[in-house]
């Protein structure tokens, strides 16, 4: 009995004190809905490098997603009609692709006809600051640069993106 409790109590010490530092981390959540969306810069399919920063003063949806991921593929035709229909109401739609090159990506949208903007994540640094935990998950950012909103899942329609863009279009 001895001996496994030598075994075991190590075991059980060890696994209390990785959850308990996992759990009681004591760096905040940065993206967090009704606070300031955490500045970012990357660079889009053309090479160029675009900041959250630079679109300051317009309502901006963020879309996190991947070429890999069947339901991001599912609504990227809705975010491209709300891109068409909405950016000249002033949103700014941005897709971020988390962890894919340049190449696998341009493909992507060249093959569905899809034109909007894209910026690559392939290190995932913005996908954890915003705490990305599935794709596709979408934050709806108002003109202060506050997030309104965040959506984890594919949209069905487009209409249900539409119906949360009163929150940030004016």
């Amino acid at each position: 009995m001895n001996k496994i409790l030598k075994v075991i109590l190590p075991i059980i010490l060890t696994l209390g004190l990785l959850i308990t530092s996992c759990s009681c981390s004591s760096e905040p959540s940065e993206a967090r809905v009704g606070q300031p969306a955490p500045d970012f810069q990357l660079q889009n399919l053309d090479g160029q490098p675009i900041s959250l920063n630079d679109l300051k003063g317009k309502p901006v949806l963020l879309n996190f997603w991947s070429t890999r991921c069947p339901p991001c593929v599912h609504e990227m035709p809705f975010l491209q009609e709300i891109y068409d229909e909405w950016s000249g109401k002033g949103l700014m739609l941005i897709a971020i692709n988390v962890g894919e090159g340049s190449s696998t990506v341009k493909g992507f949208m060249q093959n569905r006809n899809l034109s909007l903007p894209v910026l690559l994540d392939t290190e995932l640094a913005v996908a954890q600051k915003y705490n990305i935990t599935g794709i596709p998950t979408t934050f709806f950012i108002d003109t202060d640069g506050v997030i309104q909103e965040k959506v984890i899942g594919a949209f069905p329609n487009k209409a249900e993106i539409e119906k949360r863009l009163s929150k940030i279009v004016k």
